[in-house]
């Protein structure tokens, strides 16, 4: 899916992993696609930020919600614990992964999709073919987490007080002054 994601695209989704990875969560919502949309240069991050999304604020609001739902940091704990049940030490396999290829290299579980963030993705598609774009960029990502209709990412939405109708009308009036101002070939 990701080969069609514009190098932006990636890096939003690369920052969304390295979130959900700092915050010792073993999966990646909305949230953590949100907080990597803010944090990356793009059209989804000009916009959330002219909506007053800043990337503190995201990040605080979404770890206030998770705890309130009761979701906790376990760093994949018990995926580490089951590796060491039968004698296979990640923590030395960390070590020598960052001695080997740098710090940061390794990351284990690498954390997967939850439900609501691969409807997120699969939306982004979609939205990119309504707005017949091939590539698939960070304003897509943003308009599929908006369609999405549920998430964390909406929760943390609404506690800012950003409007997610208005910001989806920015963002596809965004996407038409830039395709405006596109060269026709």
């Amino acid at each position: 899916m990701f080969d069609r994601f514009t190098e932006l695209a990636k890096r939003a989704v690369v920052a969304s992993q390295d979130v959900a990875i700092s915050l010792g969560h073993d999966f990646i919502g909305t949230e953590h696609m949100l907080i990597g949309l803010v944090q990356t240069a793009g059209t989804a991050g000009e916009v959330l930020r002219r909506h007053g999304v800043e990337l503190s604020q995201a990040r605080e609001q979404s770890v206030r919600l998770l705890q309130e739902a009761g979701v906790t940091a376990t760093g994949a704990l018990a995926a580490k614990d089951a590796l060491a049940s039968i004698g296979i030490d990640v923590a030395e396999i960390q070590r020598r992964a960052d001695d080997t290829f740098g710090p940061g290299a390794f990351h284990f579980p690498r954390p997967a999709y939850t439900p609501e963030a691969k409807k997120a993705l699969e939306l982004t598609v979609r939205e990119a073919a309504d707005l017949g774009s091939e590539p698939i960029d960070t304003e897509h990502m943003l308009l599929g987490l908006l369609a999405a209709g549920e998430g964390i990412a909406l929760q943390v939405l609404a506690a800012l007080g950003v409007d997610t109708a208005a910001l989806r009308r920015d963002v596809l009036d965004q996407v038409a002054r830039q395709s405006s101002a596109e060269p026709q070939t």
